[in-house]
């Protein structure tokens, strides 16, 4: 055989062979020896079929480097991650892959333990990617394919007292590479665990455990399956069940079900000759009944997020600990429900949800997206020669997962097409798992599942589907079948960057319609890869950073979390939007209605408190007496008798954990809901400027001072305030685009507000002068090329201590797009660094993902406004200001007020900078801050990918005003 020759394993349709059939992981007492730790590694550029005896145990690997498994080479500089959404980055030709396929050899010489018994062991491999072969003392075992699935060889008769020698191949590109096209940096090598099992030839070869829950008289029945030991007994003493048959059903009586509110598990041993193995056991019932998902009786509402496994340092292989902060991170943000976007997950992750508690919807590793840019033609999915790969891909995920309470779906994969290897898939897992229903998108038909699913339904389609009244199928057995299905989106509100917006009218969606059971945002973090510049500064690269060829930029950065697990403002409005309690105070009715949205568990462990705040300071607090309410009650509170008002005063009323919980401390805050105290509008924060007050004078020099302000007579603009240099604030259209303003994959209003013109205005001055004893300014501000223009007005005028400023302007012509935005824009010394305004927050908000930004007195720091999204764009805003104070170190600064609310952001760098700028650290602070004081924002949306920005949230181009006023500080 010539040594260059490819093997032929690399582009065989069969998924592997010479391993085990699969099965579930479970804990033994069976001994085990951990592989994972440092190994040898070499980076070969081409997959041979030969070797040069490197799986030999004598073999010199001196010239060889360290490489950790788990890991991926890649992200220890052997070769380059390369990410992209759909496009394969090779020929589209299956099975064939390239001749220069990186292909990384692996060793590792362990010692067995001197107590190690004789007999049967199993070599498990948890994750490998894509494909690899393996030798254990020489011999071959092996290759599997399926990275995101475990594999198991049979290794006892190998296995030698003391010294032996692991080797592994494995190839970046395989068949199976056609299979995994998961919208993810391609990465490859033994990125999860590697271990040596002993398997007692007495002992349990495999378990699956059933245990249902009869929600009509609160009973549970169980059953173990112990292969391999028809004799195993099973106790599971909580319940009285003591050396109990196993492959029986018992009836064991009352038990507490288990659900993602309350996960409550049962500790289980199932005891065989050789071998006890212990095990969590979970009740629960799953079942689509009457059009719709229930769970131990109950009708679900999903509130879910998609999730990657991802680490910025280490890609896929990500630590048990990191797995355990995203569980928590998600409890604590109100998250019920994980879809394993689109591999099933290491198993410790699910371990994690069921011992914490959130619904799982358990994905298989299969997509082939990118066949759809070729029409489909050839796609994997109806193609015969890959059908034993399909079952093999979904037989080891449900084997592998099968005994988790948490997962409540199986889906078959991810943006496949259609075919008959899928209904294939899906007539297995029925066959062998019929206790839980079957999941798949890509089929509109739904012949095959028992649930309709989509991504990125708009809403209007959405409250058409929740009424049962979407789009026809041509066939009407068909078309009556999905209509009997309860509907979930399984993505939905695209994360990427500023946003996403339009939860809220999402979730209003959901509770209006029974059969809208909810969704899954895409997705749960950000895939950049940390990067660090010689002088120490850390950056996180995406798309297009290691030179890739073919690429898709930051879409791989569209996450509700930061690559460094911040949560991003988007997780914080989403927690808002789907919080279990809902809390809507009236003081003038003198109470408080709140709802329990759980779907299972009541309010008993939960604190209401009471706070009212006068123009941000405390005022009074307590707490409410509340009635336990059940799950989807809703009761009416009476508010005890509140402080009177001071200034604009406002009532908070928090939901907090009243004690501790595994997922968070006592105090942990749930929900909370605001209500104005008094007439709306009164208070001091509003300047309300008189028309005529303060007449403008000429200072004799060429300028014009009015109160505080000093204005070039000329052109009429703003020199100072009290003494402090500022420039002029002018009126401003332009936004940094967003990434769902771009929409990559969707209609960018990005694209029509370039093409307009907003991003290159010019200013024309018409005419200064005082007009009814108050300064005015008209200009007129247009795009070069264009006929579009706005007709502005700037009128000044003052108190005597305070100057105001009031801006009108009109659109004219016909304008082809919304408005990025209306406001000003001004500069002001950098000293001015520290920031408090009262008004909403304490995060970023845009009109329409404000719903986590509550009233109140806030302060940070102009740097801390900044939300550093990989990709820079607008971000930052803070919505509905009353007044807001940039001061310097020494106390000084300046004071901006609000006629009667605006919005502003305030960053080291102008606009221009941020939307050239492709990554964070390429910003740099200049010798001024630029402040932008706003009427209103066009809304975010979330057309990234999924619908754009909602009519009640566009910024049209017309008649626009903003007031504001101005006033030294110091």
């Amino acid at each position: 055989m010539p040594a260059n020759r490819k093997p032929d394993y690399l582009e065989d349709f069969a998924p592997s062979r010479g391993t085990r059939a699969p099965r579930a992981r479970f804990s033994s007492d069976a001994p085990s020896l951990d592989l994972n730790g440092t190994w040898r590694f070499r980076l070969l550029p081409r997959a041979e079929a030969g070797t040069d005896g490197f799986e030999a145990p004598g073999f010199d690997d001196s010239a060889w480097c360290d490489l950790p498994v788990p890991a991926h080479w890649q992200m220890h500089g052997h070769g380059s991650p390369a990410y992209t959404n759909i496009s394969y980055p090779f020929p589209i030709d299956p099975p064939h892959v390239p001749d220069a396929n990186p292909t990384g050899d692996h060793r590792r010489d362990f010692d067995l333990p001197k107590e190690w018994p004789r007999g049967p062991a199993v070599l498990r491999f948890d994750g490998v990617d894509s494909c690899f072969r393996a030798w254990l003392n020489g011999t071959e075992l092996g290759f599997s394919t399926g990275s995101r699935l475990a594999a198991e060889f049979d290794v006892g008769h190998l296995l030698r007292p003391g010294r032996n020698t692991l080797a592994v191949r494995v190839h970046q590109w395989s068949a199976a590479s056609y299979l995994e096209d998961q919208d993810m940096w391609w990465l490859s090598g033994i990125f999860r665990d590697v271990t040596l099992l002993a398997r007692p030839s007495d002992g349990i070869d495999g378990l699956a455990v059933h245990a249902a829950y009869d929600h009509t008289t609160g009973t549970g029945t169980l059953r173990v399956d112990a292969q391999g030991a028809p004799d195993a007994l099973v106790s599971v003493p909580e319940l009285g069940l003591v050396d109990a048959a196993a492959g029986v059903d018992h009836e064991v009586g009352a038990v507490e079900p288990w659900s993602a509110e309350v996960p409550r598990l049962y500790d289980a041993e199932v005891r065989a000759p050789g071998e006890r193995v212990r095990t969590r056991i979970g009740f629960r019932t799953v079942e689509v009944s009457g059009g719709l998902l229930r769970v131990n009786g109950r009708p679900l509402l999903l509130r879910g997020v998609n999730r990657h496994e991802w680490h910025p340092d280490h890609g896929r292989a990500v630590p048990r600990e990191t797995m355990r902060e995203d569980v928590l991170l998600m409890k604590r943000h109100n998250v019920n429900a994980v879809r394993t976007s689109h591999y099933p997950p290491h198993p410790d992750f699910l371990d994690l949800c069921d011992e914490l508690g959130l619904w799982v919807v358990d994905e298989c590793d299969l997509e082939t997206h990118g066949f759809e840019e070729v029409g489909w033609r050839r796609n994997p999915s109806d193609d015969p020669r890959w059908r034993d790969a399909y079952l093999d891909r979904i037989r080891r995920t449900v084997e592998r997962d099968r005994n988790h309470p948490s997962v409540i779906l199986w889906s078959l994969g991810n943006e496949a097409g259609t075919g008959e290897n899928l209904e294939a898939m899906a007539e297995w897992t029925r066959e062998h798992d019929p206790s839980r229903p079957v999941h798949y998108e890509g089929d509109r038909d739904s012949a095959y599942v028992d649930v309709y699913s989509r991504m990125y339904a708009p809403h209007d389609e959405v409250d058409a589907i929740g009424g049962r009244e979407e789009d026809e199928a041509a066939d009407p057995a068909a078309d009556a079948h999905r209509r009997g299905l309860p509907f979930i989106l399984c993505e939905y509100g695209h994360a990427m960057g500023t946003g996403p917006g339009g939860l809220e009218e999402y979730q209003r969606l959901f509770e209006r319609h029974d059969r809208c059971q909810g969704g899954f945002v895409w997705e749960w973090i950000d895939h950049g890869i940390r990067r660090r510049e010689p002088d120490g500064t850390e950056w996180f690269a995406y798309g297009g950073d290691f030179g890739e060829v073919l690429h898709d930029g930051n879409f791989v950065a569209d996450g509700l979390l930061l690559p460094d697990r911040v949560p991003s403002p988007g997780l914080t409005a989403y927690a808002k939007t789907v919080e279990p309690v809902r809390v809507a105070p009236d003081p003038g009715a003198g109470t408080v209605s709140v709802t329990n949205t759980w779907d299972f568990r009541d309010t008993s462990g939960l604190a209401f408190a009471w706070r009212v705040e006068g123009e941000g300071s405390l005022l009074g607090e307590g707490v409410l007496d509340v009635p336990v309410i059940a799950p989807g009650a809703t009761a009416d509170v009476p508010l005890p008798a509140l402080p009177g008002p001071s200034g604009e005063t406002w009532l908070t009323v928090s939901v907090r954990l009243a004690d501790d919980r595994p997922w968070a401390p006592a105090g942990h805050e749930l929900a909370w809901g605001q209500a104005r105290v008094g007439a709306l509008g009164a208070g001091p924060a509003a300047p309300a400027p008189a028309a005529g007050g303060g007449a403008p004078y000429a200072a004799g020099d060429g300028t014009v001072r009015i109160g505080p302000g000093l204005l070039d007579a000329e052109t009429g603009a703003l020199l100072s305030v009290g003494g402090l240099s500022v420039d002029t604030p002018t009126v401003d259209l332009w936004r940094a685009p967003t990434d769902n303003d771009v929409a990559p994959h969707g209609i960018s209003v990005a694209a029509w507000w370039r093409g307009a013109g907003l991003d290159r205005l010019t200013s024309r001055l018409v005419s200064t002068g005082r007009e009814d004893g108050v300064f005015v300014v008209r200009t007129r501000l247009a795009p070069a090329a264009r006929e579009i223009g706005m007709r502005v007005v700037h009128r000044w005028s003052t108190d005597g201590e305070r100057l105001f400023l009031t801006v009108e302007a009109e659109a004219e012509g016909e304008w082809p797009c919304p408005l990025p935005r209306f406001g000003v824009h001004m500069a002001v010394p950098s000293s001015l660094g520290g920031v408090e305004w009262f008004g909403r927050g304490p995060g970023e908000a845009y009109r329409d993902v404000s719903q986590a930004a509550r009233v109140g007195r806030f302060s940070t720091t102009v740097d801390g406004l900044q939300t550093p999204y990989l990709r820079p764009q607008e971000n930052g805003n803070r919505m509905d200001a009353r007044w807001l104070v940039l001061r310097a170190g020494d106390g000084g600064g300046l004071r901006v007020e609000g006629d009667p609310v605006f919005d502003f952001t305030a960053r080291r760098w102008d606009t221009a900078a941020l939307d050239a700028a492709d990554h964070p650290h390429e910003l740099v602070p200049g010798d001024r801050i630029h402040l932008h004081l706003d009427q209103a924002h066009h809304g975010v949306g979330t057309a990234s990918c999924g619908p754009g920005t909602l009519p009640g949230h566009r910024l049209e181009a017309g008649r626009h005003r903003i007031r504001l006023g101005f006033a030294p500080v110091g």
